[in-house]
């Protein structure tokens, strides 16, 4: 049942609501070669709609980030993302309103290789999701950090492109989340457009000049979209980009803004514009790091561990850290509260390196890093609830089980038994076991 008071000028769209959402998953770039035979995406090459939905907390490949459950409308920003740097180097880019992750692991496989992403969230618990989904996906080139859009406004000229899905009164989610349906109101939809005129002011500055600016909603309605276009374009000296979407793909325009609406599109509501702030951008030079004395800790670290990028590599409180070597992330460190950055190659426990989950879900390990041991599904499903694992043909110490060739996480074997060393909150907790294996892939 839709809010008392909602109204639509879309034909149809109210009609639409009231009918089953499609099911669709984004592959990672990095984790899979071969994409399984399923309906594509029609703006997504990675974009693939399910018969229906499964128990994805069930399916290995699913912790190892070899895919995401994503709608398929968001799966727009690898599209406007992939066309806005065509042809260019590695860019700088920020996703201001990121969690729980899917825009920006869409935006990840879609940017030119060596790009920096910082994705940030302002609820605390939500910064949490958003880390273990960028950590599970293994981008290397990675900022994670939390708070309010306010810090970004000493950040000055940083970013190539910046993507502000804002926070909004949720219209487009009315099929599939019951809380979008009872929180609506008028006056929700009044005060998500004051928010997000402040988060706008907030990172336009952060935006350098010739930059793009990606904003987008989960909303229908007028005043958290075109109203707020014309805002943005009245307030600021910038441009409206065309994004030029096929015709076939039933995206409907108004007003600068590209909607996309259950029953015209395979998906559920996602309002989506792009602008160009005016200006010319002088470039940005890199700072060369002093040459310093290697810490023994991280030297233990850094033979062979990853490849084939250059990184940086430090000691934050209890970890090691591997960052690519190509950016200064020298002012965003100093301004922005982060909470995961790079590769958190190993945590520090005495004299002993233990590698982390983030190392084992990294792109960048290298393969012959650590003994590997191929586990079966009952194992796999095992080691995700953090249980005991029984791996004696592996090799006693660190080994990075795998399944289905792809890395799971690590393990150290003693030999009787194995040291469980997936992340405790990362767990599954349901006791329920699938009658028969959970595969996407």
């Amino acid at each position: 049942m839709l809010p008392s008071g909602f109204t639509t000028d879309f034909d149809g769209l109210l009609e639409a609501l009231s009918q089953e959402p499609s099911v669709s998953v984004r592959f990672n770039k990095a984790k899979v070669s071969t994409l399984p035979e399923l309906e594509r995406v029609p703006w997504c090459t990675l974009g693939r709609y399910l018969p229906g939905r499964l128990q994805f907390t069930f399916d290995p490949a699913f912790h190892q980030g070899r895919y995401y459950v994503q709608d398929a409308s968001s799966m727009i920003y690898s599209h406007i993302v992939s066309r806005l740097t065509e042809g260019c180097g590695a860019v700088r880019y920020l996703d201001a309103c990121a969690a729980p992750g899917g825009k920006t692991t869409a935006a990840i496989d879609a940017l030119p290789a060596g790009s920096l992403v910082v994705a940030n969230e302002y609820v605390p618990l939500r910064a949490e999701i958003l880390r273990e989904n960028l950590v599970k996906w293994g981008y290397g080139g990675i900022i994670v950090s939390k708070g309010d859009t306010r810090k970004f406004r000493k950040l000055n000229d940083e970013f190539d492109i910046v993507a502000a899905d804002v926070p909004c009164s949720g219209e487009g989610m009315f099929r599939k989340d019951p809380d979008a349906v009872a929180q609506w109101s008028p006056a929700l939809v009044e005060e998500c457009a004051a928010r997000q005129r402040e988060i706008v002011e907030n990172l336009w500055d952060a935006l350098r000049p010739g930059g793009y600016f990606i904003y987008s909603t989960c909303t229908f309605n007028r005043t958290e979209n075109e109203d707020m276009l014309s805002w943005i374009l009245s307030e600021y000296d910038a441009s409206l980009v065309d994004l030029e979407f096929p015709e076939e793909w039933g995206v409907v325009e108004r007003d600068g803004c590209r909607h996309f609406l259950p029953g015209r599109v395979r998906g559920e509501g996602l309002t989506v514009a792009v602008i160009k702030k005016s200006g010319v951008y002088t470039g940005r030079t890199m700072k060369e790091p002093r040459p310093g004395k290697v810490d023994p800790i991280v030297a233990k670290c850094r033979d062979d561990l990853l490849a084939p990028d250059s990184f940086r590599w430090s000691i934050e409180a209890d970890k090691v850290v591997a960052f690519p070597a190509s950016h200064d992330i020298s002012r965003i460190v100093k301004t922005l509260d982060i909470i995961h950055r790079g590769i958190e190659v190993a945590q520090i426990k005495g004299r002993d390196l233990i590698p982390t989950q983030s190392l084992a879900m990294s792109s960048s390990l290298s393969c012959d890093a650590f003994p590997r041991h191929e586990v079966d599904y009952p194992t796999a499903i095992a080691y995700l609830r953090r249980e005991a694992v029984n791996i004696e043909d592996a090799p006693q110490g660190y080994v990075l089980l795998t399944y289905k060739d792809t890395p799971l996480g690590f393990v150290k074997n003693l030999g009787r038994r194995a040291n469980n060393l997936y992340p405790q909150q990362w767990r599954i907790l349901s006791s329920h076991i699938p009658e028969s294996p959970v595969s996407v892939i």
